[in-house]
């Protein structure tokens, strides 16, 4: 029976087979790799790439640029193009540590987008903040939706002291489509497009 044990491996082998040292260095290895992935940062994705995320400090307070890239699975964009609205948001909290208690939540700022694909016109609608806009493709169009640039997210005034840290999320939020969808849906891969970030402020 192979044991190993983190952080100094101690191999105990099955009688009579102490020569299988090639599955030994086999999982040796895969537990190298799960290890270097969980000390790899606080990021996580499900088919969305953060690729610029950028938080700075000014006199007016914490602002906020960031930017996904990303593109619907089939089943996703079918379910567009057959008139299911999706809609995606941005959350963004600001948390400041305690010592003794758990870290307190100084403020929350949340954008919703939502994208609609019109038949009749051939075109897909973004909707933000009230605002409508129409774009020829598919591609415009989720860019228009997965960026913000000097968002602000928290105030001067919560940002008082040390050990303030931002946690970041974007995602399809399939909670605001139909209830019998969502069913429907409930445990698919391809649904689950979100990309998360924690990061500590200067």
């Amino acid at each position: 029976m192979l044991r190993i044990h983190w952080p100094l491996p101690s191999i105990g082998f099955r009688h009579g087979a102490p020569h299988r040292t090639g599955g030994l260095r086999a999982a040796v290895l895969a537990l190298l790799c799960a290890l270097a992935l969980l000390m790899a940062g606080p990021v996580r994705a499900d088919g969305v790439n953060l690729t610029a995320f950028e938080l700075v400090r000014t006199d007016e307070g914490l602002q906020l640029t960031f930017s996904a890239k990303f593109e619907l699975p089939r089943s996703v964009e079918d379910a567009l193009q057959k008139g299911v609205p999706l809609v995606f948001v941005a959350e963004a909290a600001v948390f400041r540590d305690r010592w003794y208690w758990r870290d307190k939540r100084v403020n929350e700022a949340v954008r919703t987008w939502r994208l609609a694909y019109q038949p009749l016109t051939r075109k897909y609608r973004v909707t933000f903040g009230g605002l409508n806009q129409n774009h020829d493709n598919l591609a415009d169009a989720l860019a228009s939706l997965s960026s913000s640039v000097n968002w602000k997210i928290a105030e001067p005034s919560q940002l008082d002291g040390d050990g303030h840290y931002v946690e970041f999320r974007y995602a399809l939020d399939t909670s605001q489509m139909p209830r019998p969808m969502q069913i429907g849906i409930g445990g698919q891969a391809d649904w689950s497009l979100r990309a998360e970030r924690s990061r500590r402020l200067n």
